[in-house]
């Protein structure tokens, strides 16, 4: 909407006060220049509108400048992403590896709400990142866990994503082995 506006020639509606008569002035020059505002600001608030949905118009059609309903939706969307942000911080720190389910599928759970954080424009260094997939392994995972803590290379959240898929794969790999040779029969 803002480029529309931009493209029309009609933004600053959206941050500027209307010039106003003062008591008394007759000043014809004056009086044109609230007259254009005044009909420059009335297509800029119906452009508005004529993009909001049917119950957001109804909201907002009674606002009698651009600027008004322009405030009023922008302090409405700004609470939401207040509530959003707060909503992945809590997910991110609710968010707990259990045992017994894949742990590439949890990283990538942990990986998708990095990214919602990274999307709320809130900045988590990849460092951190990493450190806290490793403190976030499973209680069965602790010899790992230490393993990687005490790691000296630097990693990025890929290379411990693939360390701990290899070593999950290598636990399943032991598991079916502790079970016994399995038996092939031919077709």
């Amino acid at each position: 909407m803002m480029f529309y506006l931009k493209t029309m020639t009609l933004s600053k509606f959206l941050t500027e006060e209307a010039p106003k008569l003062q008591e008394g002035e007759s000043n014809l020059q004056l009086v044109i220049v609230v007259e254009a505002w005044k009909h420059s600001d009335y297509l800029c608030r119906n452009y508005i509108l004529n993009e909001l949905s049917d119950a957001l118009f109804l909201v907002y059609r009674t606002l009698p400048t651009a600027k008004s309903i322009w405030d009023a939706s922008e302090y409405k969307y700004i609470l939401q992403d207040a509530r959003i942000k707060k909503f992945i911080v809590k997910k991110f720190i609710d968010f707990k590896m259990i045992d017994g389910k894949s742990i590439g599928s949890q990283v990538q759970e942990l990986e998708v709400i990095f990214s919602g954080i990274h999307d709320e424009r809130m900045v988590i260094s990849e460092s951190f990142q990493v450190a806290v997939i490793i403190e976030k392994l499973p209680s069965g995972w602790k010899d790992f866990k230490n393993y990687l803590k005490h790691e000296q290379k630097e990693m990025i959240v890929k290379e411990v994503a693939l360390c701990l898929r290899i070593e999950e794969d290598n636990r399943m790999e032991m598991t079916t082995d502790a079970n016994g040779p399995k038996l092939v029969t031919e077709a």
